[in-house]
C-alpha cells in the first residue's frame, strides 16, 4: 500500500472545493429497504447538489475492493461505499492499494449495514439529506488505519469469541433479523465454548488471554465501547485484553460490554501499542471491521498511510 500525504495537505486538497462527481460502490445484499435509502441519498445528491453519480453494484466478495482500486486519478471527487462495515472495509483496502502516486481519493459512506460501527464512530447522519450533505460538502478527515497481515481495517481487529461469531454467523439470518443473528451465534458459541488461549505480544511484552481486540475506534458492535480513549484521527492502537478463561468469564465480558461496565473490570486491560503479534491455534480467524480479514498468526500495526474520510461540517 502506498504512503499517503501528510494530514495538513490532505485537508487542504479535499476541503477546497465542493464535490460533484461520485463513484458509488453498492452492495445490494442489504435488501430492498436499504436500497430505497440509497436511492433517496442519490436523488438528493443529483437534484439538490447537481452531482454526477456513477453506481457500480457488487456481486460477490472482493468486488468492492477491486472497483475502488481501479479508480483512476481525477475521475471522481469521492468514492462512496454504500453497504455495511464489510463493504466499507473492502473499499478502504481498494483505495489504499492504489499505486498511481497521486493524492488519495476521499472515502464517503452511505451506511446500509447491520451495525454501521464506522458511521457511528464518525458521527455520520443516517438520513438521506444529512448523508448527501456530508458527501457533497463535508470536510475530509484524515483517518489512521490499522493493518493485520497487510490487510487494512478502520475500527478494530481481534480474535477469540467475537471472531468465531463473525466467522460462523448465518448470513441469511443476518439479512432477516439483523443484529439478532449475532446474538443467536454468540449463544451458540457460548454453548460450544472452547477454552482457547492466545499469546499477545504488545511492543515486545507477551501476555496470555482468552480474547483480544485491537481497537482504532472506541465503538464496538454498534455503539458499545471497548476502548474509551481510542479515536480514528489518533495514530495509536489500543489493545483490549480479556484474560479470564472459560465460559463464565466470556459471559461476564459480554455483559460488561453491553452494560457499559467493561472498563471498570479489574482484570480487563487496555494497552497502547505500536505493534501487536497474536499467536494461537494456526488458522484461527481474525476479524476486522466485522469480517474475517486474516488468520493466525497475525501481526497488527498502524498503516503507513492515512485515508481522507468525509465527515460532517464544512471545510
Amino acid at each position: 500500500m502506498q504512503a499517503f500525504s501528510a494530514e495538513a495537505s490532505v485537508r487542504t486538497a479535499f476541503e477546497a472545493a465542493p464535490r460533484r462527481r461520485f463513484l458509488v460502490i453498492h452492495n445490494p445484499v442489504a435488501g430492498a429497504r436499504r436500497a430505497r435509502r440509497l436511492r433517496a441519498v442519490l436523488e438528493v445528491l443529483e437534484q439538490r447538489f447537481g452531482a454526477e453519480v456513477t453506481v457500480r453494484v457488487t456481486t460477490g466478495r472482493g468486488d468492492a475492493e477491486a472497483m475502488a482500486r481501479a479508480v483512476t486519478s481525477g475521475a471522481f471527487d469521492a468514492v462512496v461505499a454504500a453497504g455495511g462495515d464489510g463493504t466499507i472495509n473492502e473499499v478502504v483496502n481498494g483505495l489504499g492499494a492504489r499505486t498511481d502516486g497521486d493524492a488519495p481519493v476521499p472515502l464517503g459512506i452511505v451506511a446500509l449495514g447491520t451495525a454501521n460501527v464506522l458511521a457511528h464512530e464518525l458521527g455520520l447522519p443516517l438520513d438521506p439529506e444529512g448523508t448527501a450533505s456530508v458527501l457533497a460538502g463535508g470536510r475530509a478527515s484524515p483517518v489512521h488505519l490499522g493493518v493485520a497481515n497487510g490487510r487494512g481495517f478502520a475500527m478494530m481487529a481481534g480474535c477469540g469469541l467475537d471472531a468465531r461469531v463473525v466467522e460462523r454467523v448465518d448470513s441469511r439470518l443476518k439479512r432477516l433479523i439483523g443484529k439478532g443473528a449475532y446474538v443467536a451465534e454468540t449463544l451458540a458459541q457460548l454453548a460450544a465454548y472452547r477454552n482457547t488461549r492466545y499469546r499477545v505480544t504488545v511492543d515486545g511484552v507477551a501476555v496470555e488471554v482468552a480474547s483480544v481486540i485491537v481497537a482504532k475506534g472506541h465503538f464496538y458492535a454498534g455503539k458499545f465501547v471497548c476502548a474509551p480513549e481510542a479515536r480514528l484521527t489518533d495514530p495509536h492502537l489500543h489493545v483490549c485484553l480479556f484474560p479470564g478463561p472459560g465460559r463464565w468469564n466470556a459471559m461476564r465480558y459480554i455483559w460488561g460490554v453491553t452494560a457499559g461496565r467493561l472498563p471498570h473490570f479489574r482484570d480487563y486491560r487496555i494497552v497502547p501499542a505500536g505493534r501487536v503479534v497474536i499467536e494461537g491455534p494456526a488458522g484461527d480467524a481474525v476479524q476486522g471491521d466485522g469480517d474475517i480479514i486474516a488468520r493466525l498468526p497475525v501481526e497488527i500495526a498502524l498503516a503507513p498511510w492515512t485515508l481522507p474520510v468525509l465527515v460532517g461540517g464544512v471545510g
